[in-house]
């Protein structure tokens, strides 16, 4: 249930409170309700399946929405219970288990180690470029003032 964002799990919500007095529904109201997006809606029909909160029922291809889905009794006792929103702000408001955590702090911790290394090379190689800009515009300014200096001088020198 983790990898379920809340946005995520307030559609699946939605799926599970549009079946209904019939306890089901079919395929064209799936569509209609996830607005003729069938990945979308074949994502959300996998999660539940997955978690046996419904079932499927007439013929389809691996990929594609099934005719009609029926909505467990289970899948009605999970909606009652709050549904996955309420599982989703519950496990959010759960203090972190130090020791299932733990390993995953220190990945965590490795690959914004990783990240600040990374970052810190990056503003070097940065900072040697905007030196050598410098140096350029350095140099730039420099064969400038001597153009300007050389024309004065040739100028001058014409005049006499």
């Amino acid at each position: 249930m983790t990898e379920l964002n809340e946005f995520e799990c307030e559609m699946l919500d939605a799926v599970l409170e549009a079946f209904g007095i019939p306890d089901s529904l079919t395929r064209p109201q799936l569509m209609q309700l996830f607005d003729q997006d069938e990945a979308t809606a074949f994502a959300m029909v996998q999660i539940l399946l997955r978690e046996g909160l419904i079932a499927e029922s007439g013929k389809h291809g691996d990929y594609e929405l099934p005719d009609k889905l029926i909505l467990k009794p289970k899948g009605e006792k999970f909606l009652k219970q709050g549904g996955f929103t309420k599982q989703y702000k519950t496990e959010k408001e759960k203090p972190v288990e130090v020791g299932g955590t733990l390993a995953k702090l220190q990945q965590q911790n490795m690959r914004l180690q990783n990240l600040k290394l990374s970052a810190e090379s990056e503003r070097r190689d940065l900072q040697k470029k905007i030196e050598r800009m410098q140096m350029l515009q350095y140099i730039w300014w420099g064969l400038i003032v001597l153009m300007f200096i050389i024309g004065y001088l040739i100028g001058h020198m014409h005049k006499k």
